[in-house]
Parts: C-alpha cells; sequence; structure tokens
C-alpha cells in the first residue's frame, strides 16, 4: 500500500488530520486543489476542546499566540435589552483553556501546514485536483490531476475534508439531508482601529465587555451579529431582509452604509463582504467503504454558536485516533464504523440548537420577537455557557457508565502546565489513590493521588461515584467503574480488538 491515508482538503481540517495521523506514524498524503490557502478569514471562533486538540496535534505553541480568549456570546432583544447571556468571566476552566477564542484562519492555516511539514511521513501535493475514488478489498486508488497530468495513488483509507461543495462526497453519490434552515445574510471583515460603537443595551451583566463579546443583535429590523477577532479583526454578519438582492447589498458604498453605523469615526479597512446561506445540512452517509466525510463535506451548520470548523476538527481527532489503533496496534478495523454513529447524533444536538436559535434570531415580527425576547429571558436563568450545548458521545466506542462519552476534565497543574502535558495524550486510566500495579498494555495508568492538579481528578470521580476512568484519545470519557479499571480494560480490549488473537491485544 502506498499511502495509509489520503486526504482531499487542506483547509484547517485536512491539515489537523495531516498533523494527528503523522504524529502517530501513519503515511499521509494530502491533495489540495488550490497553490496558496485562502488569504481572507472565513471561520473565526473556536472553543477549548479545539484547542486541546491542537495540544494533542504538537502545534498549540504556535497556535496560541495568535489566538484572542474571548468572554462568551450575548442575545439583545428587540426591545435592545439583554434576552440571553452566556458568559464565561469568573467562571471555572475545567478542560485548561479559555470556554470562547477568536482567530484570523490563513494564521491558523499557517501553522497547521508548518505542523505538517516536520512530519517525515505526510506530504502535501499543491495544485492537485480531485478526479476520482476507485475501491477494492484491498484499498482505494485516488486520482487527481497535478500541473496537466493525471495520477494516481493507493491507499488504506480516504478522509475528504473538501469542503461544503465536496466533490468527494459528490463522486460517492452522497445525499444531504436538509435540516430546513436557510437564511441569507451578509458578512463583513474589516481591520478596526479601535473599539466598536454599540447602541444602547439595557440588562448588561456588570462583567460583560462588550468588546470581548460575540454580540447578537436580535432585532427584527435587521438582525446582525458583531463578533471580536484577533488584534485589529472584527466580523459583522447582518441578516439580509426579504427582497433585498445580494449583489446590491455587496456594493461598496451598502456594505459602508451597514458597517459605518457601528463605527462612527473610528478608522477601519473593509476587507471583504460576501453574501452567504446559512445551512443546517448533514450528510446522509459519512462512511463509504474506506473512504470518510469530514467537516464541511459532512455538515453545515448555522454560525450562531460559532461551532462549524469545530465539528470538523472533532471529526478527524475521531478518525486519526482509530485509523492509528488499526495501523499501529493491530485493532479490528471495524472500529472504524463507529465514526458516524458516534459523530451525527453529536453534530445533529449541536446544528439542532444553532437552528433553534437562528430561528429566533432571525424573527422579523415585531409581536413575535417581543414573546420571544419574554420566554428566552425566563429559560436563560438557568446561567448556561456556549460548552452545555455539546452532548456526550451516546454510542459506539464507549462502555455504558456514570460519565461515559463527555469530554475529561484537564485541570491545570501546580507546575503552570496541563494535565495532558504530564498524562500524555493516548489511553489514560486514571485511578483513585496510588496506579501500581495493574497491567495494563496501551494504556498509561495514572494514580490521582500522585497528580499536582489539586485533586481535580479525584473530585471528578467522586463527582461520577466512580474509582477509576477511562480516557479515549481523542479526550472522551471510554467509562468509568467502582473498581481499580480491570473491567474497563477488558472492555476496550473486546471492542478495540474483538476476536484479535491474544499477540495482537498483548501488541496493543
Amino acid at each position: 500500500m502506498q499511502h495509509d491515508v489520503v486526504i482531499i482538503g487542506c483547509g484547517p481540517v485536512g491539515a489537523l488530520a495531516a498533523n494527528l495521523l503523522g504524529l502517530n506514524g501513519l503515511t499521509v498524503l494530502v491533495l489540495e486543489k488550490e497553490l496558496e490557502h485562502y488569504p481572507l478569514p472565513r471561520a473565526v471562533h473556536l472553543d477549548h476542546e479545539m484547542m486541546r486538540l491542537f495540544q494533542s496535534a504538537g502545534v498549540i505553541d504556535a497556535v496560541e499566540p495568535d489566538m484572542v480568549a474571548t468572554d462568551g456570546h450575548l442575545h439583545i432583544g428587540a426591545d435592545h435589552g439583554v434576552i440571553r447571556y452566556m458568559g464565561t468571566v469568573g467562571r471555572p476552566r475545567p478542560f485548561g483553556w479559555a470556554n470562547d477564542y477568536f482567530f484570523y484562519q490563513p494564521e491558523l492555516e499557517t501553522h497547521l501546514r508548518e505542523g505538517m511539514a516536520r512530519l517525515d511521513s505526510v506530504s502535501l501535493q499543491l495544485g492537485a485536483t480531485f478526479l476520482g475514488l476507485d475501491q477494492d478489498a484491498g484499498g482505494a486508488t485516488v486520482r487527481y490531476r497535478q500541473d496537466g497530468h493525471e495520477h494516481a495513488v493507493r491507499t488504506r483509507w480516504v478522509i475528504a475534508c473538501d469542503g461544503a461543495r465536496s466533490t468527494v462526497r459528490k463522486a460517492m453519490g452522497v445525499a444531504l439531508d436538509d435540516l430546513r434552515f436557510e437564511e441569507p445574510w451578509l458578512v463583513v471583515d474589516a481591520e478596526v482601529e479601535g473599539g466598536v460603537s454599540f447602541p444602547p443595551i439595557s440588562g448588561v451583566p456588570a462583567d460583560a465587555d462588550l468588546q470581548r463579546l460575540s454580540v447578537m443583535m436580535c432585532d427584527p429590523a435587521r438582525p446582525a451579529t458583531v463578533v471580536p477577532g484577533r488584534r485589529d479583526h472584527r466580523r459583522w454578519e447582518f441578516m439580509l431582509l426579504p427582497g433585498e438582492d445580494d449583489a446590491e447589498m455587496m456594493r461598496p458604498e451598502k456594505v459602508r452604509e451597514l458597517v459605518g453605523a457601528w463605527m462612527k469615526d473610528v478608522p477601519h479597512t473593509i476587507l471583504r463582504a460576501a453574501t452567504y446561506r446559512f445551512h443546517g445540512l448533514v450528510a446522509e452517509r459519512w462512511q463509504m467503504g474506506r473512504a470518510f466525510l469530514a467537516g464541511d463535506a459532512a455538515h453545515q451548520t448555522p454560525p450562531f454558536f460559532g461551532q462549524g470548523m469545530c465539528h470538523g476538527l472533532r471529526d478527524v481527532a475521531n478518525l486519526a485516533w482509530k485509523m492509528a489503533a488499526i495501523a499501529n496496534e493491530g485493532a479490528d478495523e471495524a472500529i472504524l464504523d463507529t465514526y458516524q454513529p458516534e459523530r451525527d447524533p453529536h453534530v445533529r444536538a449541536v446544528i439542532g440548537a444553532a437552528v433553534n436559535a437562528g430561528r429566533y434570531i432571525c424573527e422579523l415580527d415585531p409581536a413575535k420577537a417581543a414573546v420571544r425576547d419574554a420566554e428566552i429571558r425566563e429559560r436563560a436563568r438557568s446561567g448556561e455557557t456556549a460548552h452545555d450545548l455539546i452532548p456526550a458521545i451516546g454510542a459506539g466506542l464507549v462502555m455504558p457508565s456514570k460519565g461515559a462519552g463527555a469530554r475529561f476534565v484537564q485541570p491545570l497543574l501546580q507546575n503552570g502546565g496541563r494535565l495532558d502535558d504530564l498524562a500524555g495524550g493516548g489511553w489514560r486510566l486514571f485511578v483513585r489513590g496510588s496506579g501500581g500495579g495493574l497491567p495494563a498494555c496501551g494504556v498509561a495508568v495514572i494514580g490521582a493521588a500522585h497528580l499536582p492538579d489539586g485533586g481535580a481528578v479525584t473530585r471528578w470521580l467522586d463527582d461520577h461515584e466512580a474509582d477509576a476512568v477511562l480516557i479515549r484519545p481523542d479526550h472522551y470519557v471510554f467509562g468509568t467503574e467502582k473498581g481499580r479499571g480491570a473491567a474497563l480494560l477488558a472492555a476496550r480490549r473486546k471492542m478495540l480488538f474483538g476476536n484479535a488473537t491474544e499477540h495482537q491485544e498483548q501488541a496493543a
């Protein structure tokens, strides 16, 4: 086999996949049709889980300086009063990072590609256009055109990270499940020399800094979002009203009119203005034999909680550890069949929340908007944050038990590091007390009593009435138990190796 994995598309999702797979020693070929990565921002938000994945990929030191930690999300009603505040100021950071970060996508892509370049087993081919894919019992053949010539390469698996218009998805004949949300919006990016001017807003919490929040104006006159960015970058999103023409709304004078209302005398430069249709779509199939869809090729979400790119990064983190287990440890290739059962319900839950938010945000009837505001204010009393929207994995490679499928905590350590820096990024079994005396091939066994984490892992075990917790390489909880972890390790062996030989199990 010429390659372990061929990745189609080298945006952030494809690039993270290449980093994770390459770090595990898999041979990876990345095919990208463009000669240069896109020079303007598209995605602008990610969360703590993505920062943890950048840790796993070994690129966090390059990525972190270009990230701007912000304070959450604020929704403003028709009466210009706060209706929903998902703020993070003063709240614990159980996963080791701030809940929300804004970034400049060209910078992130540069860091991820530099990470790929340091890995001998990863190669990147630019100007390579996907032509087709053929599969057989022994692997897959990917055909592509580059420099006017057609090429064919053999691979064990294919990951399609080629975006919303995915040529791989179309070539495989995969349909999209329409979640019945489509609204036209104008997106404007600008470089701003100073703060944004907000209209008077009532009920802003004392700890809320409007310059550090993603602010959604749920105004029936024109719904709009103002998003902070790294350094001098800002983004506005304006809903197009019925009858408005895309081309007319993108005219420079119209863009200046819309953005100028927020800028007054603040110097600024418009970088770009483009109209989009915000969709809720999910591919009906994410796996076709040895080929897998990931990122926008598999799903598209309205941007109201900033989870679009995050979904794709979770996708490839899910695939990467499973492919590594098969290639390096002899795990049963059938574990890849858990990809869609794990990710699809997760994605649909978050898209559903975003679609619901989009429907109330896009309400243009003033009377209905007033009723909406009252209802949301009542529900918002629970004090939710954005990470509360992310559900646990409910099916797949998890052992039914308390806490299974949830993201595991990453407490800060007394030396200023984070848990993964000490415990590693593979399979980890945390046990109450010391970690000695338990054989665990392929799993790091760590005694919670010896962790310099201020007792955070022990408290997690207490909260989940457990003595042991087994964590997957993608940082999700495999399962918990009352004992020292023997049942967890046995369940892991069975799920990963099935009817594998004793030699394969020992090799793992």
